[in-house]
């Protein structure tokens, strides 16, 4: 089958870690400004299917995916190459990590941080190698890396969670520059993001995060969707930065 473009100029978006509470907000915004929306998943299937079905427009696709093995990513580059010419907007939104304390040192044990690493790293890095000649077929082009506040904060899950995403934070600026003039690349660094996940965790905790938070309030996952959006739409000479949706929260 001969790729093609979408009708009408319709773009198209990859959403990584597609099925999780930010990756989810982000294929629901996109569907509905009239984005081909396809989407990862690692294992939830029932999910994944349910999301696919709520999805406005047409032509939107979930693919199984483990972003560790690039093999699989070389795979589904392969297949969406089939599907479509170009690859508008590339979105890392796939990431892994366990609460350890800072202080338990012998608690974040090389095994961890090795996962934490192939996923929110190398995983990113390797999708952008994989989908770079799809993305260069585009006349405006962006890749987006979700990073978070604590690689900036050094606080956060745990030790091996910020650095993975302080070195997102780095891939960024490099690849903005290795990439450009073809491809932008930037990252949304958000704080707490009032996931399922994150209302379910101990209403002390909660509270005491928000006391940290200037803006007294949790971003909602779908301001990260619709940073994304402007980014995509508007924000056209950002590039190589982090965006951080975090409600002042290094200034508590």
């Amino acid at each position: 089958m001969k790729p093609t473009q979408n009708s009408s100029n319709q773009p198209t978006v990859l959403i990584t870690g597609g099925v999780g509470g930010i990756g989810r907000a982000i294929c629901l915004t996109l569907a509905l400004n009239n984005f081909q929306v396809l989407f990862t998943y690692r294992s939830k299937f029932n999910e994944a299917q349910q999301l696919e079905n709520e999805l406005a427009g047409s032509e939107h696709q979930g693919f199984q995916l483990d972003v560790s093995d690039s093999n699989q990513i070389d795979k589904l580059a392969l297949t969406i190459a089939k599907k479509t010419h170009q690859l508008d907007l590339l979105v890392n939104c796939a990431g892994i990590t366990r609460f350890v304390s800072h202080q338990d040192m012998e608690g974040l044990d090389d095994e961890l941080i090795d996962q934490i690493f192939q996923v929110n790293w190398r995983g990113s890095f390797s999708t952008i190698r994989s989908f770079r000649k799809l993305l260069e077929n585009s006349p405006e082009a962006l890749i987006v890396n979700i990073s978070s506040i604590a690689g900036k904060t050094g606080e956060g899950s745990n030790v091996a969670y910020c650095a993975s995403k302080a070195a997102l934070d780095s891939m960024t600026r490099s690849l903005a520059r290795a990439l450009a003039p073809k491809i932008r690349v930037v990252s949304v660094a958000p704080g707490v993001v009032e996931t399922e996940f994150i209302k379910g965790l101990d209403p002390e905790w909660r509270e005491k995060q928000l006391g940290r938070t200037p803006s007294g309030y949790f971003a909602q996952p779908k301001e990260v969707a619709k940073a994304i959006l402007h980014l995509f739409q508007d924000l056209k000479s950002l590039n190589g930065c982090r965006l951080d949706l975090d409600g002042g929260r290094p200034l508590g």
